[in-house]
């Protein structure tokens, strides 16, 4: 029984097994480039949202965008972005962190695409290679007007069959890779916008606390004395004005100077 090795079943497929050959490589290549730079950005959250909460609640914002220097991924160059806007208030803060995060994104996003890319054409490499193997297997028997047997046939069946099962084997993978890194690049950005949100929340209450005036307190305001009511100044030019038998104020609207 003559046997059948790995490398002359690839040979049978024919001239198309390059490109699906080609298109493995590649996804091999980016499939790796794409897990090495996600585990280069991978970070500790809590730990490094611990280490920005304690400056942050005393108030010093540099210490804080000195630790989002030190640490160099995605979350804290976005935190870093809208810390160096603290000044400017929480709208400017939150357009910085956006457009940082927009940066950081496209950045996790590179050659993924490529890899969809892949996905996609290289199952279709093989169904092209299967008409063109059965192409080849229909021209036999126009070329032998019928007259064929199954080792005839063989060599464009083989070609159709082996294409059709290369591309599927890289295709399938390949797919399955590609919604792999989009789920790791959904939870980047998830842990993006969270600490964002929570440095924003940290900021604007601390400023705000800063701009409340301290309200002095409300004292009770005392209505004037009347000093006729009270006995004091009821004397004109040193004479006392009160009536010497009842001691009550004279009416001031009748009050004639020339009488005292």
């Amino acid at each position: 029984m003559e046997t059948t090795s790995l490398l002359s079943i690839i040979t049978k497929g024919g001239i198309l097994m390059i490109p699906i050959f080609i298109c493995s490589v590649l996804v091999v290549f980016f499939a790796l480039e794409r897990y090495f730079t996600y585990k280069k950005l991978a970070i500790n959250i809590p730990q490094f949202m611990m280490k920005i909460r304690q400056p942050l609640s005393r108030g010093d914002v540099l210490a804080a965008i000195n630790e989002c220097t030190i640490v160099k991924k995605p979350v804290s160059n976005v935190i870093r972005a809208g810390l160096e806007k603290t000044k400017f208030g929480r709208d400017r803060m939150k357009e910085a962190m956006e457009t940082a995060g927009n940066a950081e994104t496209y950045f996790m996003e590179k050659h993924l695409n490529v890899i969809a890319t892949l996905a996609g054409i290289t199952p279709l490499i093989g169904f092209l290679g299967t008409v063109t193997g059965m192409m080849k297997a229909f021209m036999k028997i126009q070329q032998l007007a019928g007259n064929v047997n199954a080792d005839v046939l063989a060599g464009g069946i083989w070609e159709a069959m082996v294409t059709t099962a290369a591309g599927l084997s890289v295709g399938i993978p390949a797919l399955i890779i590609y919604n792999y890194f989009i789920n790791r690049e959904r939870e980047f950005i998830f842990q993006i916008e969270s600490a964002g949100e929570e440095v924003l929340d940290m900021v604007s209450k601390k400023t705000e606390s800063r701009q409340e005036p301290q309200t002095p307190p409300v004292r009770p305001v005392e209505p004037p004395s009347n000093p006729l009511e009270s006995g004091q100044g009821v004397k004109y030019a040193g004479a006392d004005l009160r009536d010497p038998e009842s001691g009550n104020a004279p009416d001031m609207d009748n009050f004639n100077p020339a009488e005292v």
